[in-house]
């Protein structure tokens, strides 16, 4: 049953139609407007002596909740403020993190989100998204039937199994696809009613998890091997039966499931991973913006990526598709990339090296003459032998990028570029304002959690944040858009390039990266654009669109605003 429908009247001004009672109304967040309930629609729909006497606006209500916002004290009470808010009203909740969106983004998500994560199973309130486990797998039909909403267009799902940097976290890694879908909607517009978290609740393999009495999530080890693919591609299946047009983000696999679950089915459902093709993505717009600004093109680089997980491995072959773009082969472009894990540099006679990291690992005829202490490099040693002059950090490994290490890339070139880019905060590799000391104030730094902005010998350095929410809403918002078939990587790359551009020239010549977090909206929208002309390019365009593409988007985006509500006849 569809719980309202949106219409217009003969002005052709929206509004929403219902036939639900007034309770009702106060407890679903999309149709809830709390104290905005106009005095037609309290007689209408039997309000009248259920609310407080005044009508407020919604700018009331977001002063309202700004200030109750502002009287928690820690960044995980905030959070779980602004979760419950939304569970309260959509519309209230994107007005505000509108209002506010660079003091809320780490709050909603990184580096935040990591706690919620952590604390899930007692912070839960309110039932959000569709939960699939090994106990309900046989009625998944049913299951997507009973969703809320008719037109599912987005769906981020999760097994949970590498969440951001801190690894298993079983039921708890629903809050990142809520927090997800949340940035889909505030960056980018798309409207939360056909957007749907999905938890595939596959066990976990954390004892502490499984011991705990207040633990929310199926009480098993993690499904493995067939049993594995076979929970997947039935989930798989049902969706196409259901929602065949749905675009279908894969969040925080661990590394050889991440890839082979979206290898497996790119072609099936439009479908990406973001760990891997968004970080991908934003790493290389920060890297191309570097590159701007140091006036070196990327051919001039040679990279070590620390961390060879799904992120590392997707940043690598972002890389590579820029390097290509510069005029450079596929193999000189793999060769100037050293990629290296907890084992050190990998080389390709390693015993046992996992299928995803051997189109990046190094010839060992490549390193015959470094010199070095044990039998394969370390960190410190491949950047001192192979004239490392790019850090990328996705190792999750607090403070591996040390002074040592970073002094010896700024060895190698005038402008060390260094990116601590794992979260949350506790996990990152450098401090900015540590490397900026060791480089002499030189290096051009980015992380992956928010930093305040440094200042050296009386400069002021912008912390670029190299955060895949300036990638993945816009690139939704394209597909969406323009019914793509297929995410394609070119897709990625033009969102890349495009965001690369982004950044003001006042702070670029600072050293900042990134654009501020409060421009991400219009940044959102030039990678959407760049998206649906890179798919029209390339043939994967499922549907015609205008020229005046920024007028057609505008259109369509949704806005947190108050629509009348008018019960259905």
């Amino acid at each position: 049953m569809k719980q309202y429908e949106k219409k217009y009247d003969a002005d052709g001004r929206p509004y929403l139609e219902t036939s639900l009672p007034g309770l009702l109304l106060t407890r679903l967040p999309l149709l809830n407007k709390v104290t905005s309930f106009t005095r037609e629609e309290r007689e209408e729909f039997g309000l009248m002596g259920l609310l407080p006497t005044h009508v407020s606006s919604l700018e009331e209500q977001v002063t309202r909740a700004y200030a109750n916002f502002k009287s928690f004290k820690t960044d995980l009470e905030k959070h779980v403020y602004l979760r419950a808010l939304q569970d309260r009203s959509e519309v209230l909740f994107y007005a505000l993190l509108d209002a506010h969106i660079q003091e809320m983004m780490p709050i909603i998500y990184t580096p935040t989100v990591a706690q919620a994560v952590e604390q899930f199973s007692r912070i839960y309130r309110f039932p959000r998204g569709l939960v699939v486990n090994p106990e309900n797998i046989d009625r998944i039909d049913a299951l997507l039937e009973d969703t809320p909403f008719p037109d599912v267009q987005l769906i981020v799902a999760t097994d949970n199994e590498g969440i951001l940097g801190i690894g298993d976290q079983g039921f708890g890694g629903l809050a990142i696809c809520i927090g997800k879908l949340s940035l889909y909607t505030a960056a980018a517009g798309i409207d939360p009613a056909v957007t749907l978290p999905v938890e595939l609740d596959v066990g976990t393999n954390r004892q502490d998890l499984l011991d705990d009495p207040l633990y929310l999530g199926v009480r098993m080890k993690r499904l493995e091997g067939q049993a594995y693919d076979d929970f997947i591609h039935r989930f798989v299946t049902a969706l196409q039966r259901r929602f065949p047009r749905v675009l279908l983000q894969w969040e925080d696999f661990s590394k050889q499931k991440a890839f082979d679950v979206l290898e497996r089915y790119r072609d099936v459902v439009p479908s990406l991973n973001d760990d891997i093709q968004g970080t991908g993505a934003v790493v290389l717009a920060g890297l191309l913006a570097a590159s701007k600004r140091s006036q070196q093109p990327l051919t001039q680089q040679t990279f070590v990526i620390h961390g060879a997980g799904a992120g590392g491995v997707g940043v690598a072959r972002q890389i590579v598709r820029g390097l290509q773009l510069q005029g450079m082969s596929v193999e000189a472009a793999r060769e100037r990339i050293y990629l290296i894990d907890s084992k050190g540099l990998i080389l390709k006679d390693r015993k046992g090296l996992e299928p995803y990291k051997r189109e990046l690992a190094q010839e060992p005829s490549r390193v015959a003459g470094w010199k070095l202490q044990g039998a394969i490099p370390s960190l410190l040693e491949t950047v001192r032998e192979a004239k490392v002059t790019v850090l990328l950090g996705l190792s999750g490994q607090r403070g591996a990028f040390g002074e040592e290490v970073v002094r010896e890339v700024a060895k190698n070139t005038p402008y060390p570029v260094v990116f601590a880019l794992s979260n949350p905060t506790a996990n990152s590799e450098a401090i900015p304002a540590d490397v900026y000391r060791w480089t002499e104030g030189r290096a051009l730094v980015a992380t992956g959690s928010p930093f305040d902005d440094v200042e050296y010998e009386g400069a002021l350095y912008p912390v670029g944040q190299g955060n895949n929410a300036f990638i993945f809403p816009g690139l939704g918002l394209g597909v969406l858009t323009c019914r793509a078939k297929r995410v394609t990587d070119g897709m990625l790359t033009a969102a890349a390039l495009t965001l690369s551009e982004f950044v003001d020239t006042n702070r670029l010549a600072q050293g900042g990266l990134y654009p501020r977090m409060d421009r991400i909206h219009t940044a959102s929208k030039q990678v959407a654009i760049a998206v649906i002309r890179q798919a029209v390019k390339e043939g994967v365009c499922g549907e015609q669109l205008p020229e005046d593409l920024e007028a057609h988007l505008e259109q369509r985006l949704w806005k947190p605003v108050f629509l009348p509500i008018r019960k259905a006849r």
